[in-house]
């Protein structure tokens, strides 16, 4: 307990002087087209993310090294990126780098190519999800809290992975609420941050999955999961943009935009819906992986087809709108 309160003032201050920091050397997020925020805001607040991955690796005998320098390099480039704005074709190496040594790090095999390709795109894939899903107040904190305390509780039985790299990100992410949960931001999380904390959610995700050799785990993203997957599909499909490329086609955008729902209530209902999806895995992972892989299943074909009922619904009060 004593090392958690000294972990939360560490973070405590350096959110503090982060905040001014950034916003002496204009370290800001400026409103555009395609943005949900209004006014300039500081961004790069989730710096606190990998600060708090350093005080676990320090105070706990340096613990997972390789995972460690991944999300540093990676939270470098990413610092860099939200100052500067780099290209895909630099930022992308250097995530492919930090993957494979979060595969090295829980001793994954990456021979032959046809079986670590998969993994490397499905790591680069991952941690980007968390990026593309961090457009509104309150979501990165919120949902990334639901998805560790999912991970704490198995953890709790099942002893996988130091409890305190999940407690000091947990610490990290309400310290980093107070500046975001709200109806103005303070500051956002930034690329830093939204990919920081997912590439600790692969890994210990990654570490469950393989030890526990249970393939539900992967429904502990599955929120975040269905609406980036369906809609990139989407994107895919009906429009002419990159899948690269700034866009404000999510579910979470639209029921913001189009249906008005506040960010904090849009947050809430993310976390919750995930919350109940996590109930369902610690009541199903020990059982058969048949078992497993048909709840998975279920669930994932039950959330695609809201995804699609509530875009429905969207497109038809787009219509309206626009026929006033």
């Amino acid at each position: 307990m004593e090392k958690n309160i000294i972990v939360l003032c560490i973070l405590i201050v350096a959110s503090f002087v982060y905040l001014k920091l950034a916003n002496k050397f204009n370290i800001v997020d400026k409103p555009n087209e395609r943005s949900s925020h209004t006014k300039v805001t500081i961004r790069g607040g989730g710096i606190i993310f990998p600060i708090a991955i350093l005080l676990f690796f320090f105070l706990n005998d340096f613990q997972y090294p390789f995972f460690v320098l991944g999300l540093i390099l990676i939270s470098f480039v990413s610092f860099l990126d939200d100052i500067y704005t780099l290209s895909s074709r630099i930022r992308f190496p250097f995530q492919i780098i930090a993957v494979l040594l979060i595969l090295y790090q829980v001793d994954c095999p990456i021979v032959p190519l046809y079986y670590s390709i998969p993994l490397l795109v499905l790591g680069v894939g991952f941690i980007n999800m968390f990026n593309f899903m961090d457009g509104i107040n309150g979501i990165t904190g919120i949902y990334s809290l639901v998805v560790l305390s999912g991970m704490y509780f198995v953890n709790l039985n099942e002893q996988i992975v130091s409890n305190d790299l999940i407690v000091f990100s947990g610490l990290s992410l309400l310290v980093f609420g107070f500046y975001n949960f709200r109806k103005k931001a303070l500051f956002f999380a930034g690329d830093i941050g939204s990919i920081a904390i997912g590439m600790l959610i692969f890994f210990i995700g990654v570490l469950f999955t393989l030890h526990l050799e249970s393939p539900i785990f992967l429904l502990l993203v599955l929120i975040y999961g269905v609406d980036t997957a369906c809609t990139m599909l989407y994107r895919i499909l009906y429009t002419n943009e990159s899948i690269l490329d700034p866009h404000r086609h999510h579910i979470y955008q639209k029921l913001v935009d189009v249906y008005k729902i506040s960010h904090l209530k849009v947050s809430m209902i993310f976390g919750g819906l995930q919350l109940v999806v996590n109930f369902i895995i610690l009541k199903t992972y020990k059982l058969d992986v048949s078992i497993q892989l048909l709840v998975s299943f279920g669930l994932i074909l039950f959330f695609a087809i809201l995804y699609v009922f509530l875009f429905k619904l969207i497109e038809k009060k787009v219509k309206v709108n626009n026929a006033k």
